[in-house]
């Protein structure tokens, strides 16, 4: 099953997707979730019993503009984006090189490197047990979430605007402070890789920036192998192109670890709060020399999640200059 979410007289609405229309529900996707936790149902059983007989053409929302975000909370400040790094083992033609260098002396290996060995040594404990801590880092709240089809803000500090392919979690904090997964998406989680490689001090830096993850939320397990594509196009040319894999097949962490270790702090699992944890990635135009530019297009594409994310790159319409801080 696979749910966008749209406007619909001015209003969110959740809608399922069957081929090129889509069946619009009675409510927004945070409000479906709301009423799957108080009647004990599943968020697929109460999306089936919540269809109207109202259907809308996909291509003329995407045509319009009215595509949402999969999941939102009424208050953005009430949604929390986050993500781990240094997750997955890289494509089939460079994982053998990268188990290479994990045997490299401990003495002579960087910052990041350890941390993927931790991964490939320790990210998928056997059940019941705790795995390595990942990496992990914080974006924003909802407000920096970017809808599918809209531009992707820069800002004028920054000095590089790259996409990130990956996997999304989507979740909701239920009444008892329990963490629930309603489901997984494409995600663009979008950074600024010339500040990060400067100095990995600088990572937190590097990572708030907008994002954006959608058009389609999957309800249901996701498949343990993922092989998608990563693109941009300018001026309607291609001018890169990628695959990458992904699913846990192709990750040093299991979902269950990465989930656990971010969840573990109790000031996550405030209830009623929407989570979007991004899984990281394996594949990046900027380790191939992309410089990208305003009006160029991100799309990324896993077949298993539908229609692809896409997203064109917008610069900074004002120059933020000196912050100037007064006293009250």
């Amino acid at each position: 099953m696979r749910l966008i979410q749209c406007l619909y007289q001015e209003k969110p609405r959740a809608a399922l997707v069957e081929d090129d229309n889509v069946r619009l529900t009675d409510s927004d996707t945070y409000g479906l979730a709301q009423r799957a936790l108080e009647r004990g149902l599943s968020l697929a059983e109460t999306v089936a019993a919540s269809l109207g007989d109202q259907y809308l053409s996909y291509d003329e929302l995407i045509e319009s503009r009215l595509l949402l975000p999969p999941l939102t909370h009424p208050d953005p400040a009430h949604c929390l984006v986050t993500g781990t790094g240094l997750t997955h083992l890289g494509s089939a033609d460079t994982r053998s090189a990268m188990h290479a260098k994990t045997q490299t002396d401990e003495s002579q290996m960087t910052d990041s490197m350890r941390m993927f060995k931790l991964g490939v040594e320790g990210g998928k404990p056997a059940a019941g047990r705790i795995g390595a801590q990942p990496e992990w880092f914080y974006k924003g709240d909802g407000s920096c979430v970017v809808a599918p089809e809209a531009p992707l803000p820069s800002p004028s500090f920054a000095q590089d605007a790259g996409e990130e392919p990956e996997l999304a979690g989507l979740y909701i904090i239920d009444h008892q402070g329990q963490p629930r997964r309603l489901g997984f998406a494409i995600g663009n989680e979008f950074s600024d890789h010339v500040t990060e490689r400067f100095n990995y001090l600088w990572l937190a830096h590097s990572k708030l920036r907008a994002c954006s993850f959608g058009p389609e939320l999957l309800i249901g397990e996701l498949p343990a192998h993922l092989e998608g594509t990563s693109r941009i196009t300018r001026h309607g040319e291609t001018l890169w192109n990628k695959t990458f894999l992904t699913g846990e097949d192709n990750m040093a962490h299991s979902l269950a670890n990465l989930e656990h270790h971010h969840f573990k702090y109790p000031g996550f699992r405030r209830p009623g709060d929407v989570h979007v944890h991004f899984f990281g990635t394996a594949t990046l135009s900027f380790a191939d020399d992309i410089k990208v530019q305003p009006g160029d297009r991100f799309e990324i594409e896993l077949a298993a999640f539908g229609r692809p994310l896409r997203n064109p790159l917008a610069a900074s319409d004002q120059d933020e200059g000196l912050l100037s801080i007064s006293a009250l």
